[in-house]
């Protein structure tokens, strides 16, 4: 279990709640991401810190009526950012572009999960 002695200052939870999409007009405050990662002043992952620190880089994936996946937060060489919940690839959820994106109240991010892309409204970022 992750300590918050443990994390640096660059730490932060990120909510991501699903937007507005097709079957979903709305949105969908009950489905999203918590993420536990560190970020640049920008509001952007930080790779470096985020090396010297993955094993704390954490994510859960909650949707209404079904159980939470809870992860860690990955990169490929190459830099793509990925959530891997389980050995192998087949369950990972990739982000678009995540390296670029600004985790800022607000903002939006996408990702792909079970082969489809969703767009997210960053709900939340706050210290640990």
């Amino acid at each position: 279990m992750t300590a918050l002695h443990d994390l640096t200052p660059k730490f932060r939870n990120i909510r991501l709640l699903l937007a507005r999409e097709k079957g979903h007009p709305e949105g969908d405050r009950e489905e999203g991401y918590d993420v536990l990662a560190p970020l640049t002043d920008e509001g952007r992952l930080d790779a470096k810190e985020w090396k010297a620190h993955q094993a704390l880089c954490r994510v859960r994936h909650f949707r209404a009526g079904e159980d939470d996946l809870i992860g860690r937060l990955r990169r490929k060489p190459g830099g793509q950012w990925f959530f891997d919940y389980t050995e192998g690839d087949r369950d990972d959820e990739a982000g678009f572009h995540l390296d670029d994106e600004c985790f800022v109240t607000g903002e939006y991010v996408s990702i792909r999960r079970n082969g489809a892309m969703h767009t997210y409204q960053v709900a939340r970022v706050e210290r640990p």
